[in-house]
């Protein structure tokens, strides 16, 4: 493992293009475009090609998806990605490779998204540990509940690390209380109820689960599930301080390369623009 890097947190960066004052922000630009892809689909250095492909054309944060075989809240789009890799002879150890790799090429934060059982796997501190020294910026947990997660809060607290709970349309205004006081960088806000997946449209309860959030913190809050297109981004962005893009990404990488990345997240970066 490389030397330690220093980690930044997500979240001056969500608030400040919030704000319409991030660095290098286009004139007119309003919240957060995140993208996802998965480690090693179609190889680790195919997948860190799209990555940067993506950074260099209008994505704000990454979110790096870690392969499992039992994905349980994937659509089928990210599964297949995620299937190919294990078969590709994916280790998590190529998670901490990848971000070394992509930090090294492009000034972006990375972070990861994993099933909470490969973190497990791991060890929790050494978890933490690894991802700090390779350059991450925190974890995505989404089968981890804030009452369950007390070793990874110490964890993260102790090397830097952002921690990205998620909140549902179904959690009570009592538990968007706690996962937002526990989270940091920002509250992944669920659109909708269900695996991951393209949609022709947001579920509208993204917007209403976004004003009780509001409501009960301060936090950045970045709505994820469903969103494909420039104006899925700007309607997300007119009440969010980040639009996350996951399927749609994986399907462009799977059918034209990063190439056909480079293009779509151009094409979502459009979306940044209100109005």
């Amino acid at each position: 493992m490389a030397e330690t890097v220093q980690t930044r947190s997500v979240e001056p960066l969500l608030r400040e293009r919030a704000a319409g004052a991030g660095p290098a922000q286009v004139a007119g630009e309003h919240g957060s475009l995140i993208g996802y892809l998965p480690v090693g689909f179609p190889d680790l250095s195919g997948s860190v090609d799209a990555v940067v492909a993506m950074a260099e054309h209008g994505v704000d944060v990454i979110e790096l998806g870690v392969p499992y075989s039992d994905p349980v809240m994937d659509g089928p789009v990210i599964q297949r990605a995620t299937t190919a890799a294990i078969d590709g002879g994916f280790r998590v150890a190529d998670v901490f490779r990848a971000i070394e790799a992509i930090r090294s090429r492009v000034d972006v934060p990375v972070l990861v998204m994993s099933y909470w059982n490969l973190v497990l796997q791991h060890g929790v501190d050494a978890y933490a540990r690894d991802l700090a020294q390779a350059g991450g910026s925190g974890l995505i947990t989404p089968d981890l509940i804030p009452d369950e997660g007390e070793a990874w809060i110490a964890a993260a607290e102790a090397h830097g690390l952002d921690r990205v709970f998620l909140a549902a349309p179904t959690s009570s205004d009592e538990r968007l209380e706690r996962i937002s006081a526990v989270s940091r960088g920002f509250v992944y806000v669920v659109s909708t109820m269900g695996v991951t997946g393209a949609r022709s449209e947001v579920d509208a309860r993204a917007g209403r689960l976004t004003a009780r959030l509001r409501a009960v913190t301060d936090r950045p809050l970045a709505v994820g599930l469903g969103i494909s297109r420039p104006d899925q981004v700007r309607d997300v962005l007119g009440y969010a301080d980040g639009a996350i893009v996951g399927s749609a990404f994986v399907r462009a990488l799977a059918d034209g390369g990063a190439d056909a990345v480079a293009e779509l997240a151009a094409r979502l970066a459009t979306g940044k623009t209100q109005g």
